[in-house]
C-alpha cells in the first residue's frame, strides 16, 4: 500500500515536527491480551498483576477486552493479525470457554493470518490435562510456561506457588495435550544461588526439550517486595560465571541465542516477540496493556490503557489511559532499543521502512558507536558487536537527542 506524502509540517506530542515521510508498507500486526490475575503476587513480580479472588469476572472481562478491541480497530488499515500473545498475570486460570469467545471475536474483527502464533501463558500450580486439551483445540499454538527453578528452596524464596515435581510434568503434559511448540520461563542469579544451583536448573529444563528457553537475570525492581526487603543475591563474578556456562550449555543442546534473553530451537523463535523488536506494530487490549502502532501517514503512536482491573470494569472510566505520538527526536532510540536487543540485529532497511525517517539521521550515533567498538561496521545491518550486547545502554546512549 503506497500513501503520499504531505509537504506540510505534521504534529507529533503537540510540537511541530518536521515532515516524516509516509510509510510505504505498515509493519505487521500483534495482538497482545492482558489478563492481570494470578493466585498469589510474586515477591520480585514488577508486573501488572494482582491476587485473584475466588470467583473470576471472566464474562465481564471478555466482553471489556472485546470493546476495548473495537476502539482500536482504527489503526488496523486492512491488516492480519499474525499473533497473538495472551500474557499476565496468570491467563491459564481462565476457562477455554472464556478464551475461545475472546479469539471468535477477535477473528471477527480482525483476520488471522493462517500461520499465526497463538501464546498462552501459564503456570504449573494452574496446569490441569483436560483444560490444556481445550485451549489447543481452540487454536491456541504455543505455551510459555514460568518455571523459573526446579528447585524447593528456590521456588520457595521466589514465592511461587508450584513445586520441582509439578514443574517437571507441566512440559509433559503441554506435549500431551498436543502442543509441540512451547517455551520455558527461567531464572537465574537467584537467592543464594550457586554455578552449580543455575546449571543444574539448566541441565533440567533442557532435558524437557522444550523448543523454546527464555533464560533471564533476576532483577530487583522497584515497587517489589524484592526491592524492599532485597535477598542475597550471588556475587557479580557468579553472576558471570552463570551466563558465561549456561549459554555454552544452550548452544551445546542447539538453542541459539537470538536475543538478550531468549533461546530457540532451529525455526522455532517467538514470532510475537520477534515482531516487537523489530518495531512491529501490536494492539494492547486488557488492564494496563501497552500497544504501538502506525499510521500511513507517519504517525507512530504508543498507547497504555487503564491499569486496576476494577477500573478498567467499570463502564465510567475510559480503557484507554493514554497515548503518545513518538516524535522525529525520540524514533531513532525507540527503533534502536527494541532492535539490537537482537543478537543479529536487523536489516537497515527496516529503519526507514518502519520509522519513516532516513537511515543517514542514524548517521551520527551510528559513527560513534561503531568507533567505540559498540556496533558493527555493516553498511547493509545494525547489529551490536558482543561488547554492546553485553553494554547494551552505553550503546544506545548514542541515540539520545
Amino acid at each position: 500500500m503506497i500513501h503520499d506524502s504531505s509537504a506540510s509540517p505534521l504534529i507529533f506530542g503537540g510540537a511541530a515536527q518536521s515532515p516524516r515521510a509516509a510509510l510505504p508498507v505498515l509493519p505487521p500486526l500483534a495482538l497482545y491480551i492482558h489478563i492481570p490475575w494470578c493466585v498469589r503476587k510474586c515477591p520480585y513480580c514488577d508486573f501488572n498483576s494482582h491476587t485473584a479472588s475466588p470467583v473470576l469476572p471472566e464474562e465481564e472481562y471478555v466482553d471489556a477486552l472485546l470493546a476495548d478491541l473495537n476502539q482500536d480497530l482504527h489503526a488496523v488499515y486492512d491488516r492480519e493479525l499474525s499473533s497473538i500473545f495472551f500474557g499476565g498475570g496468570t491467563p491459564s486460570l481462565f476457562s477455554a470457554e472464556a478464551l475461545g469467545r475472546l479469539l471468535k471475536g477477535a477473528e471477527q474483527r480482525i483476520p488471522f493470518a493462517s500461520d499465526i502464533e497463538i501464546t498462552l501463558e501459564a503456570n504449573p500450580g494452574t496446569f490441569e490435562q483436560e483444560k490444556f486439551r481445550a485451549y489447543r483445540a481452540l487454536g491456541i499454538n504455543r505455551l510459555s510456561i514460568g518455571i523459573q527453578s526446579f528447585q524447593e528452596e528456590k521456588l520457595k524464596a521466589l514465592g511461587r506457588i508450584h513445586n520441582g515435581d509439578e514443574a517437571v510434568r507441566a512440559a509433559g503434559m503441554a506435549r500431551q495435550a498436543g502442543f509441540d511448540n512451547f517455551n520455558l520461563d527461567l531464572m537465574h542469579g537467584l537467592p543464594d544461588q550457586s554455578l552449580d544451583d543455575a546449571l543444574n536448573d539448566l541441565r533440567q529444563a533442557i532435558a524437557l526439550k522444550p523448543t523454546h528457553l527464555s533464560w533471564y537475570q533476576l532483577t530487583l525492581e522497584p515497587n517489589t517486595v524484592f526491592w524492599n526487603q532485597p535477598p542475597t543475591l550471588p556475587e557479580d563474578d557468579t553472576l558471570w560465571d552463570i551466563q558465561e556456562a549456561g549459554q555454552a550449555l544452550l548452544a551445546e543442546h542447539g538453542y541459539a541465542q537470538y536475543e538478550v534473553s531468549a533461546y530457540a530451537q532451529p525455526g522455532r523463535a517467538a514470532r510475537h516477540n520477534l515482531n516487537y523488536w523489530s518495531f512491529g506494530d501490536f494492539i494492547g487490549i486488557g488492564a494496563g496493556a501497552h500497544g504501538k502502532l502506525s499510521h500511513p501517514d507517519g504517525r507512530i503512536v504508543r498507547t497504555w490503557k487503564t491499569r486496576l482491573p476494577k477500573d478498567y470494569l467499570n463502564p465510567a472510566k475510559s480503557f484507554q489511559a493514554g497515548e503518545k505520538a513518538l516524535t522525529n527526536e525520540e524514533l531513532p532510540f525507540e527503533f534502536l532499543m527494541n532492535a539490537l536487543r537482537l543478537t543479529e540485529g536487523v536489516e537497515a532497511r527496516l529503519y526507514p521502512e518502519r520509522t519513516g525517517l532516513p537511515l543517514e539521521s542514524l548517521a551520527e550515533g551510528r559513527r560513534e558507536a561503531e568507533q567505540s567498538g559498540l556496533l558493527q561496521v555493516e553498511p547493509s545491518r545494525l547489529a551490536a558487536t558482543l561488547r554492546g550486547q553485553l553494554f547494551l545502554n552505553d550503546l544506545l546512549q548514542n541515540f539520545l537527542t
